[in-house]
């Protein structure tokens, strides 16, 4: 009976001790506290280097707007450092590297198309890009080798064709689009667009329309009117076809067929950030086209379409 009661007790005992006694718990073990990644990540010295870096990286984005002298122009998009992605780029070598740094634009608020009815001169002026604008109403002989030209040197530019040649030249417009360069309106009959009617002005400008559309399959959101001609009323005859009217900054003139290096040392003189440079089919164009784009490039200049020069992108 004594032996019974004795194990009775120490069965009791066994049931009480796992009963307050966590058996998974060992109070001898190191049990390290468990740590928010994201904190202990950002409480590194490198992520805290990247995020005071980023501050002052930091750019606003610039509306688009329109200048007393320059008219409509275009914003530019702001930059800011990713923090988190910037990290995981470095985080293997443990420096700060500004190489490694991966940035994201912001869009400005207003853009060219909030704005109302008004010429485009240029580009945002810091970017650093320019366009060539080719207006194209003759000179179909030099087409195809300042094709080639553009080509060679993988520019795009902007080609404003019109709508009379164009009919009469389709397979060159056609060469001109397929090779990836932007072709914009340039009237139907290079008539002086200021002193014609509103009916009219719109009349030149929806043929052309017209015309490019059926040859391309592109309807032109682009107007360069006729020898820089316009008023109020071009201007808002473009805007209510929904087109931006293009205008230029630098003019090479090489409708004048200046020897290469007076064209050359022209654009030269006048080169800035934003640029928008006018030029024709010609033998000067031609014979300084390969000239003319190292300039450019060696001045430290992109060159793009109208599209991408009035682009808020950087």
């Amino acid at each position: 009976m004594g032996n019974y009661r004795k194990y009775v007790n120490l069965f009791v005992f066994l049931i009480l001790v796992v009963t307050v006694f966590d058996i998974e718990y060992n109070p001898f073990a190191f049990n390290p506290p468990i740590l928010d990644t994201q904190t202990t990540v950002q409480s590194d010295t490198l992520y805290m280097e990247i995020e005071e870096n980023s501050k002052i990286l930091f750019q606003k984005p610039q509306n688009a707007y329109i200048d007393e002298v320059w008219k409509k122009t275009a914003g530019r998009n702001g930059l800011k450092v990713n923090v988190d992605k910037s990290y995981e780029k470095m985080k293997s070598n443990g420096i700060y590297d500004e190489s490694l740094l991966v940035y994201e634009q912001i869009t400005p608020e207003i853009t060219l198309s909030d704005l109302p009815a008004s010429p485009i001169y240029r580009g945002h002026p810091e970017k650093k890009m320019v366009a060539l604008l080719i207006n194209v109403s003759w000179g179909e002989e030099y087409i195809p080798e300042i094709l080639s030209i553009l080509k060679e040197n993988k520019v795009k530019a902007t080609f404003f064709v019109e709508g009379k040649w164009g009919k009469a030249n389709a397979e060159l417009v056609k060469m001109i689009d397929e090779q990836g360069h932007v072709i914009g309106n340039h009237a139907y009959n290079h008539p002086d667009m200021a002193k014609l009617s509103a009916q009219q002005n719109i009349n030149q400008i929806d043929q052309t329309n017209q015309i490019l559309k059926a040859i391309t399959g592109k309807k032109p959101k682009w107007f360069a009117p006729p020898s820089g001609s316009y008023n109020d009323q071009v201007i808002q005859s473009a805007y209510n076809l929904n087109m931006e009217t293009i205008l230029w900054t630098v003019d090479t003139i090489d409708w004048k067929n200046p020897s290469v290096s007076v064209m050359i040392n022209r654009v030269k003189e006048k080169l800035h950030p934003g640029a928008t440079l006018l030029m024709h089919p010609t033998s000067s164009t031609t014979n300084g086209m390969h000239q003319l784009i190292k300039l450019i490039k060696d001045n430290g200049y992109k060159i793009g379409t109208i599209d991408l020069l009035l682009s808020e992108d950087r």
